[in-house]
């Protein structure tokens, strides 16, 4: 009976507030409307890319429920920009709705052709608005973005969209294989990159047997996800980049990078795929050029007893590389004034043997975006099958002198030797992060070590975004082996070192407060 009386008091309740409820009323917008931005700026993109997807959120600050008759981009259905309000597609809507004290959000796009319009300077500033009303309660919201022509290097398909793979020689035996790698090779046209528009790539763009890139100082390229450069037999990779004057726009530096140009793509690892030094490759050269946010910075192969080096790199950054920054196979790699920072795995990883001479070079790994198994540095001589089967290699020779071999886990410094064959090293003036209990490297034996400075501060300027230029409280200062700083007189930013050497890429600085 309770229960009767209760579920009968409670429809009573229902229909009585039903009847009482008035429909929401809504009032014509008034032109009070807040937003939280007066400018939205979408950032840089290329030419018919189109741009991430940004958004405004829009305010009825007021004590009524409001429609908002017109919601519509200036240049109408012209324009270049493609909006979505309250979950809707369009570039101009009727009648919105929107509650008292409510928000709603405005999500916006774009993709340009600058080919349309005279662009200056091959870059063009594209502008729009959102109007809200119309008349005296007219609101505006400003839309711009800065579209960057370039040079698009692209794989064709053929007429049932499938896209062009990469033939050539890969296993050595002189005769062409068909791989699985999207891509196709550059014309003899495409083998010079110069500084006048930045370089878009899709797939890999692949250097032909017995042909020469090179890439011009001031030089950009940008790289789609899982696309790079693939050097193949007797085909060289020339990077030209000089000094630059200024270090905040590095307009002489050759930069690899991802094709996202916005800011929050700046430092995002595993954007694109690699620079391919594939078996084969002789010569290849890299000068003052930028690597970032690769999944492998550059990937060398085989060739390690080449007369010539496989690699020679020089006053060179790498950055932000989802597994290894430069990843050695049985090859052969000289660097000097190389900077290495925030790898997934190593920064540097000589693999299954080789040759490896690196002078003044700053190895490092801040990584902070996941757990990490792999030391800044890793030597091996040998590779496992995925039958389990281990084959060894000579680690003919990997000599590594007034270098800074750091970073945020311990030890930075892995040397695993598989009997079978040989594994020579030598460290020479070097500071090392390398405190273990565990059948710890002993840093006194003269055959691989000398001079060798332990778990002291390096004082990176900022080590978490890349600054690893070096301070006054440095334990490298002043440590490293004249002889070796003869050989290399200039630091990376052309600062002489041969009164005073310092350890690593750098000479010291005062750092400002």
């Amino acid at each position: 009976m309770k229960r009767s009386l209760y579920f009968l008091f409670t429809i009573s309740v229902l229909v009585l507030w039903s009847s009482c409820r008035k429909d929401f009323e809504f009032s014509p917008s008034t032109g009070d409307l807040q937003f939280s931005k007066d400018t939205v700026y979408l950032d840089t993109v290329f030419t018919n890319i189109g741009s991430s997807t940004y958004n405004l959120k829009v305010y009825n600050r007021s004590n009524s429920d409001i429609v908002i008759p017109t919601i519509r981009l200036s240049q109408g259905q012209a324009s270049n920009y493609r909006l979505n309000v309250d979950g809707m597609p369009g570039k101009e809507f009727q009648n919105i709705e929107l509650l008292a004290k409510d928000s709603m959000y405005i999500f916006i796009e774009t993709t340009f052709d600058i080919q349309t319009v005279v662009a200056a300077n091959n870059q063009f500033l594209y502008t729009d608005a959102i109007e809200f009303d119309s008349g005296s309660n007219l609101q505006k919201v400003e839309l711009v973005t800065l579209v960057k022509d370039a040079v698009f290097i692209y794989p064709n398909r053929d007429s049932e969209g499938v896209i062009e793979t990469l033939t050539f020689d890969v296993d050595g035996d002189g005769n062409d294989d068909e791989t699985s790698i999207q891509g196709r090779f550059l014309t003899d046209s495409e083998l010079t990159f110069t500084n006048e528009k930045p370089y878009v790539i899709y797939g890999y763009a692949a250097v032909d047997e017995g042909k020469t890139l090179n890439i011009d100082a001031g030089a950009r390229v940008h790289f789609h996800a899982n696309s790079g450069l693939l050097i193949t037999n007797n085909a060289s990779l020339k990077v030209n980049g000089q000094l630059s004057t200024d270090q905040d726009i590095l307009e002489n530096e050759v930069i690899f990078e991802g094709d996202r140009l916005e800011p929050l793509f700046e430092d995002i690892p595993g954007q694109w795929g690699t620079i391919w030094l594939f078996s084969g490759s002789i010569e290849n050269e890299i000068h003052f050029a930028t690597i970032k946010n690769a999944t492998v910075g550059l990937l060398v192969e085989n060739n390690q007893n080449a007369p010539i080096d496989k690699l020679t790199i020089t006053n060179s950054k790498i950055f932000n590389s989802s597994n290894f920054g430069i990843l050695g196979r049985a090859t052969s790699i000289t660097a000097e004034n190389v900077v290495l920072n925030n790898a997934g795995q190593s920064s540097f990883a000589g693999t299954y043997g080789g040759k490896y001479n690196f002078t003044h070079c700053t190895i490092a790994n801040y990584w902070n975006n996941s757990f990490r198994q792999f030391p800044a540095l890793l030597l091996n001589n040998y590779i496992v099958d995925e039958n389990d089967t281990t084959f060894t290699n000579d680690l003919v020779e990997a000599n590594f002198s007034n270098c800074i071999i750091y970073g945020n886990d311990n030890p930075e410094l892995i040397l695993d030797e598989e009997s079978g064959s040989a594994f020579n090293y030598f460290f020479n003036s070097c500071l090392i992060r390398y405190q273990v209990n565990n059948n710890p490297i002993d840093f006194t034996d003269s055959l691989h070590y000398t001079n060798i400075i332990l778990n002291q501060d390096p004082d990176f300027l900022d080590e978490f975004n890349n600054m690893l230029i070096i301070g006054d409280a440095s334990a490298a200062n002043g440590q490293g082996n004249a002889s070796f700083a003869s050989q290399v007189p200039l630091d990376i930013l052309n600062v002489n070192r041969t009164a005073s050497p310092d350890l690593g890429a750098y000479q010291h600085i005062t750092f400002e407060d």
